[in-house]
C-alpha cells in the first residue's frame, strides 16, 4: 500500500496534515483576536467583523494567486485556503452575535452588521482578486 494514500478517507495524509496545520494556525489567531477585543451584544462586534473581512481578503488573494500565478502545488491551497482561512473566518460566531443582538432588541444593529459583513466580505474578495491579477510577473 503506497504511503501517499490513506485508504480509510481516500486522501493524501500530507494534504490532511496541511489542512490541520493551517486550521490550527487560523483558529488560534481567531480565538486570540476574539478574546482580546471583546464586545457586548449591544455593540458592533469589530473583532469578528475584521476577522471575517480580512479572512475574505486573504482567501481571495490566496485562491487567485495560487490558481493564476504560482505553479500548482498539492499542499498550498489546503494549507492556506481550506485550513487557515476556513478556521480563521467565523461565520458561526457572526450568527451567534446576530442572535444575541436580536435577543437584546438591537434590530437595526443586527441588520447593519449582517449586511455590512456580507458586502465587505465580497468587496474584500474582489479587491484581492483584482490586486493579484494586476501584478506583472517578471520572468
Amino acid at each position: 500500500m503506497p504511503m501517499s494514500r490513506w485508504p480509510a478517507l481516500g486522501h493524501d495524509p500530507r494534504e490532511l496534515g496541511a489542512i490541520f496545520a493551517g486550521g490550527a494556525a487560523g483558529g488560534l489567531l481567531r480565538v486570540w483576536l476574539g478574546s482580546t477585543f471583546v464586545t457586548t451584544a449591544t455593540q458592533w462586534p469589530w473583532a469578528i467583523f475584521a476577522i471575517n473581512v480580512s479572512g475574505s481578503l486573504l482567501l481571495g488573494y490566496f485562491a487567485t494567486r495560487l490558481q493564476d500565478r504560482l505553479p500548482l502545488s498539492t499542499y498550498r491551497r489546503p494549507l492556506l485556503g481550506t485550513g487557515f482561512c476556513g478556521a480563521y473566518t467565523t461565520f458561526s460566531t457572526m450568527q451567534v452575535e446576530l442572535l444575541a443582538m436580536l435577543e437584546h432588541h438591537r434590530y437595526t444593529l443586527a441588520a447593519g452588521y449582517a449586511i455590512a459583513s456580507i458586502a465587505a466580505g465580497y468587496a474584500a474578495i474582489w479587491v484581492a482578486t483584482a490586486m493579484v491579477r494586476r501584478v506583472r510577473v517578471v520572468a
